[in-house]
């Protein structure tokens, strides 16, 4: 077997299997690495996608060390093991350290806001690319964007998400109760603004009749992609998973973790978080299920007179963050990338370029509006 050149850290968790049976399927040889190297033997051991693939199973501690001696040699890491702004940050030092690009399939708006702040820098400097969150949230709101920026003139981006009839892994709910009880983010005349917190608002959607229950859900990585974007001035981010209830009893476990937790160390509040979390989400979930697992992706661009618009149409959430995730590495090594530093994955690789990979894949359908 050839040497593989990219590094799958957290490949035997629920979306790890998944960017592992996408890599197998385009013959992309990798390491499956993570913290237990008898956990993944089995899991991946077991996983029918994976037979005949070309992989090697490393088991290493999360520091920076010994990781970046994994990594050396190596060309591209993609890390699915969070919450990331608890354990990731010496991965990205070792990517930093070996010379590698870094991705990830965050959800955290904090983590993604810490990344660029901290390293986009060096790693631009260090001609590396450095992408949090190459997953279903938020690369899917970044490519809706770029086809409405099309559009000269729009300065102002609305991108709501709808993803219904997926179950959250464990890992996500994690992430998810973290980053909806720290401050979140919009971006308002080119400077971040918190959003009221713990509170829902409503939206609609394309394709339904509903008057949707939202919350920000950490105010999504999007606007801190369009932070230094030359025209974008305002950016904001809405999901709803569809159910008011699901929607209402989230706001209420944060305005519960806010009158508890809001006076306590951020160690305490990363502690009740994943003590909240485990007590929610006991197992993996089931694959989704393409029959009820369909996502929403809406972005309304508007300038002074400009306005576009751009739905994505998609269905199986977590399916189609284990495609971008192969796609990324596959393009990384056929040397697509189009820029280094911090950057989103339309700045990365093209907006349309993605969009295509995942038409390709049946799992995403882009309609733009004008």
């Amino acid at each position: 077997m050839s040497e593989p050149k990219v590094v799958l850290f957290g490949a035997s968790g629920y979306t790890g299997k998944m960017i592992a049976g996408q890599l197998a399927a385009r013959g992309i040889p990798f390491v499956a690495a993570g913290r237990n190297a008898e956990r993944l033997r089995s899991e991946l051991g077991n996983n029918p996608e994976l037979a005949g693939a070309r992989y090697e199973i490393v088991g290493t501690p999360v520091e920076a060390g010994a990781l970046t001696e994994l990594l050396r040699g190596k060309i591209a890491v993609y890390n699915t093991v969070g919450p990331m702004m608890q354990l990731a940050a010496p991965i990205v030092e070792a990517a930093l350290a070996a010379g590698c690009h870094y991705f990830d399939s965050s959800g955290e708006q904090d983590w993604t806001l810490h990344c660029k702040r901290t390293w986009g820098e060096k790693f631009a400097a260090a001609k590396l690319t450095l992408i949090p969150c190459m997953s279903m949230m938020w690369a899917s709101g970044d490519l809706a964007a770029s086809l409405v920026l099309e559009t000269e003139g729009i300065d102002t981006l609305d991108i709501l998400y709808v993803p219904l009839g997926s179950t959250p892994s464990v890992a996500s709910t994690l992430s998810f109760l973290r980053m909806c009880c720290q401050p979140q983010l919009k971006l308002v005349n080119g400077a971040f603004v918190e959003w009221p917190p713990a509170t829902t608002f409503a939206a609609v959607a394309p394709g339904t009749h509903e008057v949707l229950t939202c919350l920000p859900w950490s105010g999504g990585a999007e606007p801190v992609w369009y932070e230094s974007h030359p025209t974008v001035r305002n950016c904001k981010v809405l999901v709803s998973f569809g159910s008011p209830e699901h929607m209402e009893r989230t706001a209420a476990l944060t305005r519960e973790f806010r009158a508890k937790w809001a006076d306590k160390s951020a160690e305490e509040q990363e502690r009740a978080t994943n003590e909240m979390g485990h007590a929610m989400t006991t197992q993996e979930p089931p694959r989704d299920d393409p029959a009820i697992s369909r996502t929403i992706v809406s972005c309304h661009g508007r300038g002074e007179r400009a306005h576009a618009s751009a739905v994505l149409w998609g269905v199986r959430g977590y399916d189609q963050t284990g495609h971008i995730g192969a796609v990324v590495l596959q393009r990384v090594l056929a040397g697509k990338l189009l820029a280094h530093g911090f950057q989103s994955p339309s700045g990365a690789f093209g907006g349309r370029a993605l969009l295509r990979d995942w038409s390709e894949s049946g799992l995403v359908e882009a309609e733009i509006l004008r």
